[in-house]
């Protein structure tokens, strides 16, 4: 692809769009944090669920980012009301939808790490 065509495909993206981009980024880039939404959405509901899926987090990690992804509005958090209570995490489909986005490069790193 030519350096003139490249740049036109990222021309109409302005500093809004960049903030916001940089901010999932962020977000996303997050030690653990999309590994426990590929957990999500591939089924962990409870927390036990979610710390066998992402292998080598803390109790104190995991919980720390369920509280992030929550409070971003990429996770549900639902309380049970039980004897213990239970708590579970059920992605949002904003939560899905990123993955979904994310999805091209998890399967440009693969194919990379493949080269």
């Amino acid at each position: 692809m030519s350096n003139e065509r490249r740049m036109s495909t990222f021309s109409h993206i302005d500093d809004a769009q960049c903030r916001s981009f940089q901010t999932t980024a962020e977000l996303v880039g997050r030690k653990w944090t999309a590994g426990i939404l590929l957990a999500g959405v591939l089924g962990a509901r409870r927390f036990i669920e979610y710390r066998a899926r992402v292998e080598g987090i803390s109790d104190r990690l995991l919980t720390q980012r369920l509280r992030e992804l929550e409070s971003e509005g990429l996770l549900n958090r639902h309380v049970v009301p039980s004897t213990p209570v239970q708590v579970t995490y059920e992605p949002t489909e904003r939560a899905v939808g990123l993955m979904r986005a994310l999805h091209p490069l998890v399967q440009w790193s693969v194919n990379d790490q493949a080269e």
